[in-house]
């Protein structure tokens, strides 16, 4: 049986391991152990994701936060490439674009593993954000790139991934000739559609809010140039007054860093701003399929707004989910209050006009069964 060593940290990360574990744990050729980075320590944004959705408990967590990106990143390496040596994995499996998919690919790299990357070719084409950086790195180095579309494949193909050989030289990793770009659909899609009927289900946060049949706004913020960035903080938190001040009530699952940033700027919201703790997956799925419209920085959430058939809009200058945008489901807006709210009367004057998604684009909720066929052919080939 070959081992599957499976890199993570953060919470985007642990929802879309869900699917795979799931589907690697009734594999009979293949054992997975999971090693936690520690990136996101927060019980509500670690320790309830791997009970809720029964992802396996890991097999180390290394209990690395904080710190800037270079410093966080080397940590996690030294720490990481300690437990590929102990380990002896035959694969290292790395999800999306966070210090912890950088770190667990040059680990892996470098010990001439194989690396295959979930989510890869994505692209923003802005190289000032941090996840650009992780994510363009980490597809250079896997030999295996499960793409949740045919745009993020396309953007491989264009810079030249899937082309090059790579065992020419002595030691390369032996289970690939030529790195493999395959089009699996996305792992999210699995999620909803594993998750889907019971997280609607939920209406407890909805209850203990006591907003009633109110349509309502469901919006995060947590980039770090937004809440990094003074001007931007107050300007998404002047967007969130005006809109509650039109009896559109706004629900802030609010991160632990927007938290202090806010505290630390003397950012109040006023009472149409029902500023929470982050949710658990189940409940944050069930609000966001209830939602009248998302509003968001996260990638993660534009996506499943996208899925669930709820309008979005972004606050970024670009987004990696460039197939929501395209489809009429998002709109990138950035930081400006003004900006905002516009955009925001704009999806809702789409939301008669737009009946359905567009079902094809990420795939049909199985892309982790392929992934896992994929890793099984390539590992006993």
């Amino acid at each position: 049986m070959k081992k599957i060593l499976t890199i993570l940290g953060a919470r985007p990360q642990f929802i879309k391991a869900a699917a795979v574990s799931r589907a690697l744990a009734k594999s009979s050729l293949l054992h997975e152990e999971i090693i936690h980075t520690g990136q996101h320590f927060d019980r509500n944004m670690s320790e309830i994701f791997f009970r809720e959705m029964g992802i396996p408990e890991p097999a180390a967590n290394l209990g690395i936060s904080g710190g800037s990106h270079s410093d966080m990143t080397a940590r996690m390496l030294q720490a990481i490439e300690q437990e590929l040596v102990a380990r002896e994995p035959d694969c290292v499996l790395i999800y999306g674009d966070t210090n912890s998919t950088l770190a667990g690919a040059l680990a892996g790299a470098k010990l001439m593993l194989p690396v295959a990357h979930v989510e890869a070719g994505l692209r923003s084409f802005n190289r000032a954000m941090p996840e650009e950086l992780n994510r363009m790195v980490a597809d250079r180095l896997s030999v295996l790139l499960f793409c949740p579309s045919s745009a993020a494949a396309d953007n491989l193909h264009r810079e030249g991934i899937g082309d090059e050989k790579r065992n020419d030289t002595p030691g390369a990793p032996s289970f690939a000739d030529s790195p493999e770009v395959l089009v699996t659909g996305d792992v999210m899609a699995d999620m909803i559609r594993i998750f889907g009927g019971e997280a609607q289900n939920r209406h407890g946060v909805l209850d203990a809010l006591d907003i009633g049949d109110c349509p309502f706004i469901l919006a995060t913020v947590h980039r770090p140039e937004n809440t990094d960035n003074p001007d931007n903080l107050r300007s998404i938190a002047r967007a969130f007054e005006i809109l509650s001040g039109r009896k559109t009530p706004v629900i802030l699952p609010l991160h632990p860093r927007t938290l202090q940033a806010a505290a630390r700027l003397g950012i109040e919201f006023p009472n149409g701003v029902h500023v929470i703790e982050p949710l658990s997956y189940l409940d944050m799925l069930g609000l966001t399929g209830k939602a009248q419209c998302v509003i968001t920085d996260s990638g993660g959430l534009q996506k499943e707004a996208f899925l669930l058939g709820r309008p979005c809009v972004t606050m970024r200058a670009q987004t990696e989910w460039t197939e929501t945008v395209d489809s009429g489901w998002n709109i990138v807006a950035g930081a400006d209050s003004d900006r905002i709210i516009r955009a925001y009367e704009e999806m809702c004057r789409r939301i008669t006009e737009y009946r359905e998604i567009p079902r094809d684009v990420y795939g049909d909720g199985h892309a982790a069964e392929r992934i896992v066929e994929a890793l099984e052919n390539r590992l006993y080939r």
